[in-house]
């Protein structure tokens, strides 16, 4: 069945989704009815046709410039740099983060041909020199792997060269409720050095 193997492969393609995953995504489809299927369908075309990334922090959004930028209860002195649009939700969520967002769509992975050209960081320079004054602090928000570790490092020593803020970047360690016998040891290690006066 060629369209069968067609659409399990579409499927695969999808992230955090298998082979087997994809069968049974596919089987589902193929069970639901004709208007559930369309309103899928439709719901993908719109999605594509009207979401953009902001002009301003390259988050997506269906405005020329998203919900946060143009709040302007939110402090436009803080900036925090993320890899993901997911990223900029989950810290959302956390209401802890009430400043402005970046969004570089991706990490350094050079093993995977990313480099710094392919990430949205010139726009990042150009938003510090067009709003120089305005910022005082960029949060380096990266994972804590190895390709968001380098990622920060390379945005800090840019930023260090052009621009006079001060460059954070967010603590990694121990989860609230945590005991510390079934933490792996990188996140101790991270924990440790990442300690503050108390």
């Amino acid at each position: 069945m060629k369209s069968w193997d067609r659409l399990v492969a579409s499927l695969k393609r999808l992230p955090g989704v298998g082979p087997r995953q994809a069968e049974r995504l596919g089987l589902y489809l193929l069970r639901a009815s004709d208007e559930e299927v369309e309103t899928l369908l439709s719901a993908v075309r719109d999605v594509k046709s009207s979401v953009r990334p902001c002009r301003r922090c390259f988050d997506f959004t269906e405005l020329e410039i998203c919900r946060i930028c143009s709040d302007p209860g939110r402090d436009q002195g803080l900036l925090c740099v993320v890899e993901e649009p997911q990223d900029v939700a989950a810290i959302e969520r956390s209401r802890g983060y009430k400043g402005l967002y970046h969004v570089l769509h991706g990490a350094i992975a050079p093993l995977d041909g990313i480099g710094p050209d392919s990430l949205r960081i010139r726009e990042l320079l150009e938003r510090m020199t067009a709003e120089s004054g305005m910022i005082s602090e960029v949060i380096l928000a990266t994972d804590p792997d190895a390709e968001g570790d380098a990622t920060a490092l390379y945005i800090a020593q840019l930023l260090k060269s052009r621009a006079t803020v001060k460059i954070s970047r967010i603590a990694h360690g121990v989860p609230l409720g945590g005991d510390l016998d079934y933490i792996d040891e990188r996140t101790l290690s991270h924990a440790l050095a990442g300690r503050r006066e108390f």
